[in-house]
This record gives structure tokens, sequence and C-alpha cells, in this order.
């Protein structure tokens, strides 16, 4: 999974748990250090390429260095 590749890639020195639960009937929750970004429960659709990551940059904010920068 891309998203997963470029959170850690980008951010694993600000992550120190990273959940993706999945289930019957579509159930997709991801989950950074406790904290729910998305839900394909609440949302009704799949995420879109970068949104997870976006959401991720959204939460930490602008300023955060890139892990290796």
């Amino acid at each position: 999974m891309s998203a997963i590749t470029d959170l850690l890639g980008n951010y694993q020195h600000l992550i120190d748990e990273l959940s993706i639960v999945m289930g019957s009937k579509g159930v997709f929750d991801f989950s950074v250090n406790g904290r729910l970004l998305y839900s394909k429960d609440q949302t009704g659709r799949h995420a879109e390429d970068g949104e997870l990551l976006g959401l991720f940059r959204d939460l930490v904010g602008p300023d955060v260095a890139l892990y290796g920068t």
C-alpha cells in the first residue's frame, strides 16, 4: 500500500503507532498514534490516492520536516 510507504518514509520520526483495520462489508479505518484519520464507513467511499498522506500532513502541520531532512 503506497500510503503506508509514503507515511513511513516521510514521517516515521513522528509515528509511534499505525493501524489499519479492514473487515467485512468494506470496513477500512486508518489511525495514526491512536487518532482515527480516515474511515470508509464514515465517508462512504474509498480513500483517494494521496488522501491519507494529506490527512496526516494536515494533522502535523506544514512546518514539520520530512524524515531525513
